[in-house]
């Protein structure tokens, strides 16, 4: 995509069908964005180079996926003062727990925002995004507002439709 403002880093690629749901949120919101595969431990110059250049390179928030150790959202934080959003990724031994808590001990003063493990993750991730972007961005603002309202009114939907069903 062209300058895009959203980078989303992987350490794996199998990764990606658990934060499929973040791509689709931003393709929703028309939020510019690039999806990469780097490894924290297997690539880790090209993570440090990626993420050193990442704000003169136009990117404005970092959203990092990792399963197992899940150091990529951490080692990320290390190399920028760009937000970075972790997603702890379902699956290993542990199913996701190791990640999660990689993703969310850091230690004082390298923060990264950790998002839930499990198919919430990758939204929440790209909404966390969404509503950093809105801060300073009306139009992002009034999409994000759109948005909380249909989400508000599918719940409202579903509570009559269930109450009819029930009245019967």
């Amino acid at each position: 995509m062209s300058n895009p403002v959203i980078a989303i880093l992987m350490g794996s690629k199998s990764d990606y069908e658990k934060i499929e749901s973040a791509v689709s949120i931003l393709n929703n919101f028309d939020i510019n964005y690039t999806v990469r595969v780097m490894s924290a431990h297997r690539t880790p110059d090209i993570v440090t180079e990626f993420t050193k250049s990442a704000a003169e390179n136009g990117y404005k928030i970092i959203i990092a996926a990792a399963g197992c150790a899940a150091h990529l959202a951490g080692v990320t934080a290390a190399h920028t003062n760009l937000p970075v959003i972790g997603i702890p990724v379902q699956g290993g031994a542990f199913h996701g727990m190791d990640a999660l808590l990689s993703t969310v001990q850091m230690p004082g003063g390298v923060p990264v925002a950790s998002m839930s493990v499990g198919t919430g993750g990758g939204k929440n991730a790209a909404l966390f995004a969404i509503r950093i972007l809105a801060l300073s961005d009306a139009e992002t603002a009034e999409k994000l507002n759109r948005f909380t309202v249909k989400q508000r009114d599918a719940v409202i939907k579903s509570d009559e439709d269930l109450q009819n069903k029930l009245n019967k």
